[in-house]
């Protein structure tokens, strides 16, 4: 079977699109399937090209034998709503002529940059192929919750495409059950989405002892580190964040954040403003790298705005602390909050509420029992979020799509498709 594959984002790039992707890939190839993934030259998030590559026209390249295409597209930083529409819609456009080109029995393509969906679906129709529309995103909805575009006829106009591409869709497969439920209560059949969530491939992040090379250079020994590892963006609400460790009077308690993003220069500057000497914030790092600065963290912080459409979500970064035996301090509600205290994998704090945020942030450091308990359900988490067989649930319902309802699928143990 011959999958091609359309996103915006691709390893050596290090966000959860690009690992997801990448992850299921090679799943699919270990099952047998040929795989084409088209994506840009790697340049999230600085919109700066990495080091051994050309923004060329078009160049071939295989990754772990995985086929893979990188066009040309016009590059921005993560910032500023004009560029960075020119640098979705410029990869799309130019995905969509190199998909004119490889034979395929389905194609499929990724949010949450929204035009890698709208080049999919066209693609997609000249070629008269099916196509999933892969949903990690409710876009233009995330953009509404961050008020990154305030134009209010914009916004319907993307809503309109939005739910064009979900009735023209072949098969739709979103991360979380609530995405499932929104896109359902807007006309589309439940019966055409399936929900694969994300989660880790456990043997690529395993618990290990605290580096002290890494604390050493980093000032951090006999420290409590609040660990943050990701995108600084308009999501996140890391501002909140650099505001309550103002007021956090412990010594041995530090938040140390890595990654970049829209906001990264401005968290910065608060952090000089505010003279903040119980924060560390360090630039992105490749995939390996993270894993090492994840291992010298005590909690993994996840936190987003306070906004109902972040309910829905679960961010990936989850799976990946919990499989090192991470608890998470989760500021967020919803789906993630109920997974998080089901599992028992963590303490959660309302968004944007500083003293429960210090509250919580106090059991942890304070409380030896409520560490280790938390500790036990991350690891319990993380294994049950297993990568390998996600990948393998959507590489059925790939077969299906592209197959008809007809098709002999495998059937894997424990495990039933959604419909």
């Amino acid at each position: 079977m011959k999958i091609l594959f359309l996103t915006d984002n691709f390893p050596p790039e290090s966000n959860a699109p690009a690992n997801r992707t990448y992850e299921h890939a090679l799943e699919w190839i270990n099952k047998g399937a040929e795989v084409t993934v088209i994506t840009c030259v790697p340049n999230f998030p600085k919109g700066k090209v990495y080091k051994g590559y050309k923004n060329k026209l078009y160049q071939k390249e295989e990754v772990d034998g995985i086929k893979v295409i990188r066009v040309w597209s016009y590059m921005s930083q993560n910032s500023g709503i004009l560029k960075r529409t020119l640098d979705y819609i410029s990869f799309g456009v130019m995905a969509f002529f190199a998909s004119l080109f490889f034979k395929t029995d389905i194609l499929i393509a990724t949010t949450p940059q929204f035009f890698t969906a709208v080049f999919g679906y066209v693609a997609a129709f000249v070629k008269r192929k099916p196509w999933i529309m892969e949903v990690r995103d409710l876009w233009p909805e995330s953009i509404k919750a961050v008020e990154a575009i305030s134009r209010p006829r914009v916004i319907k106009i993307l809503e309109k495409i939005e739910l064009f591409l979900y009735r023209r869709a072949t098969r739709i497969v979103v991360v979380t059950n609530a995405f499932k439920e929104n896109i359902a209560a807007r006309g589309i059949s439940k019966a055409k989405i399936d929900v694969v969530k994300n989660g880790v491939v456990l043997q690529n992040y395993q618990p290990h002892r605290k580096s002290k090379k890494m604390l050493k250079e980093l000032s951090l020994e006999g420290k409590f580190v609040v660990g943050y590892m990701g995108t600084h963006g308009m999501a996140h609400k890391l501002d909140f964040i650099l505001e309550a460790a103002k007021s956090v009077t412990d010594p041995d308690i530090h938040f140390l954040f890595v990654g970049n993003g829209a906001m990264k220069k401005q968290l910065l500057q608060q952090k000089d403003a505010l003279n903040l000497t119980n924060v560390t914030m360090l630039p992105s790092v490749t995939k390996d790298r993270v894993k090492k600065y994840i291992s010298i963290t005590d909690v993994a912080l996840v936190t987003l705005r306070k906004n109902e459409t972040f309910k829905t979500v679960i961010p990936s970064k989850i799976f990946e602390n919990a499989a090192m035996g991470k608890p998470i301090l989760l500021g967020l509600e919803g789906e993630c909050q109920q997974l998080i205290e089901k599992y028992h994998a963590g303490l959660c704090f309302r968004p944007e509420n500083e003293a429960d945020f210090l509250r919580q942030l106090s059991i942890f450091k304070n409380s030896k029992k409520d560490y280790l308990e938390c500790r036990t359900g991350a690891l319990k988490l993380a294994h049950k979020f297993n990568r390998h067989v996600f990948a393998e649930n959507m590489l059925m319902i790939i077969k299906k799509v592209a197959f008809g309802k007809e098709a002999k699928l495998r059937k894997l143990p424990n495990y039933r498709v959604n419909s």
